[in-house]
C-alpha cells in the first residue's frame, strides 16, 4: 500500500479533503436565508498540510477503538467571518460561497484528472503498453 501512497502521493488526501470543502459550502448556500446560521469553510492547506505530515490523526490500538476518519473529518471546519454582518445573525454571504464553491469545483475536477491520468498511467504499464 505504500507503493501506491508513494505513487499517488497527497492527492488522494487533497481529493478527500475538496469534497469535504464542497459539502460545507453547499450547506452554506442552502443555509443562506437560515436565521442564525454560521458559515463554515475548511482551511485546506492547513488540513492538507496536516494530512501529509500525519499530524493530528489519533492511532487504532486495537480493533474496538473508533477510528477519526480522513482529512477534515475532525476539528476541520472553521466558523467564518462576515464582510457584513446580517441583522438575523446568519454570516452566509451568497456570492461569496457561490465563488468559492466553484473555485473549489474547479480544483476538486484538476485533482480527479491528475488521478485519472496516474491511474491510467499505471494500468498502461501493467499491460505492457
Amino acid at each position: 500500500m505504500d507503493v501506491l501512497d508513494n505513487y499517488f502521493g497527497v492527492h488522494a488526501q487533497a481529493l478527500e479533503l475538496r469534497s469535504k470543502r464542497l459539502e460545507l459550502l453547499a450547506s452554506n448556500i442552502a443555509n443562506a436565508a437560515t436565521p442564525g446560521y454560521k458559515a463554515r469553510d475548511i482551511d485546506f492547506a492547513a488540513q492538507l498540510k496536516a494530512a501529509e505530515s500525519g499530524g493530528g490523526a489519533l492511532s487504532v490500538t486495537a480493533g474496538n477503538h473508533i477510528g477519526m476518519g480522513g482529512p477534515g473529518a475532525a476539528g476541520g471546519a472553521l466558523y467564518r467571518i462576515p464582510n457584513q454582518a446580517s441583522l438575523d445573525g446568519n454570516t452566509v454571504e451568497l456570492s461569496t460561497e457561490q465563488t468559492r464553491f466553484g473555485e473549489n469545483a474547479v480544483q476538486y475536477q484538476t485533482t480527479l484528472a491528475f488521478l485519472n491520468g496516474r491511474i491510467n498511467t499505471l494500468s498502461r504499464a501493467l499491460k505492457g503498453e
